[in-house]
C-alpha cells in the first residue's frame, strides 16, 4: 500500500490534492494542521511519504519536517509552498524536506514529483549489500550509512546521493549527472536541489563542512567523491 499524508489547512487546495493522489493509485490520509498531522502520522505509522504545506496554523511546514526527521524517521517529504523565494526553498531542503513543489502546480507535476520520491523511496535492484571508503559503510539492504560503526541519520535523498558517489569514487559528476541519477530524469525542479542536499549532507558526514575533505566540490562542473 502507497499511502501518503497530506498536510494542508486550505480545504480547496487539499481537496485538489487528495483527489488527484487517489486517482493516480495512492491511498490518502489528511490533516489540516500540524498537530493533527502528528496525531494523523501516529494512527498511520505506514505512511511512505507526507506533502506538507509551509504555511500551517501552529505547527509550520518547517517545524513539522525538523521534528519528522528529529525522531529518525525517514518517510519521504516534499514541500508545499506559495512562496517562490529561493532561501524559502533552501529552509525547507536544510530542514529536512526531500523535494518542493510551487504553488500554483499541475496535477501532472504533483503525480510526477511524488512517482519519482517513491521510486527513490522503494530503492531498486541491489547488486551488493555494502559499498565502502573509509570510514564509511553504506549497508544498500537496510539503505544505512555508517562512519566508523556509528549510524549516520540519512533521508532517502541523502541516501541516493550517497550511494551514487560510492558507486562512482574520485569520478567528477556533474550536477545534471546527480540531478539525472538521484531525482530522475523526468524531474520538474531546477540544479539548486542538488547544491542544497550536498550541503545538508556535508553537514552530516564531514568533520568540517566548510573544508570538506568527502564531498569535495568540482568548481563550474558539480562535486566528487574522494576515497
Amino acid at each position: 500500500m502507497r499511502k501518503i499524508l497530506v498536510i494542508e489547512d486550505e480545504d480547496s487546495i487539499r481537496g485538489f490534492v487528495v483527489i488527484n493522489l487517489k486517482r493516480a493509485g495512492y491511498t490518502v490520509v489528511e490533516a489540516s494542521s500540524g498537530e493533527e498531522a502528528f496525531e494523523v502520522w501516529a494512527q498511520n505509522p505506514d505512511v511512505l511519504l507526507m506533502l506538507v504545506d509551509v504555511m500551517l496554523p501552529g505547527i509550520d511546514g518547517y517545524e513539522i519536517c525538523r521534528q519528522v526527521r528529529a525522531r529518525g524517521s525517514e518517510v519521504g517529504i516534499i514541500m508545499l509552498t506559495a512562496r517562490s523565494q529561493e532561501m524559502d526553498k533552501v529552509m525547507g531542503l536544510m530542514n529536512g524536506a526531500d523535494d518542493y513543489i510551487t504553488k500554483p502546480f499541475s496535477p501532472a507535476e504533483l503525480t510526477a514529483r511524488i512517482d519519482a520520491l517513491m521510486r527513490r523511496l522503494s530503492g531498486g535492484t541491489v547488486q551488493t549489500d555494502e559499498l565502502t571508503s573509509a570510514p564509511f559503510v553504506l549497508n544498500t539492504k537496510s539503505r544505512q550509512l555508517f562512519r566508523n560503526g556509528e549510524r549516520v541519520d540519512l533521508t532517502q535523498v541523502e541516501y541516493m546521493i550517497v550511494k551514487t558517489f560510492l558507486e562512482n569514487p574520485g569520478r567528477a559528476m556533474s550536477r545534471e549527472e546527480i540531478l539525472k541519477t538521484v531525482w530522475g530524469p523526468d524531474y520538474f525542479g531546477d540544479l539548486k536541489i542538488v547544491d542544497v542536499n550536498i550541503r545538508r549532507l556535508r553537514l552530516k558526514i564531514e568533520e568540517d563542512a566548510a573544508s570538506p575533505k568527502h564531498v569535495v566540490t568540482v568548481w563550474g562542473y558539480g562535486y566528487k567523491w574522494n576515497p
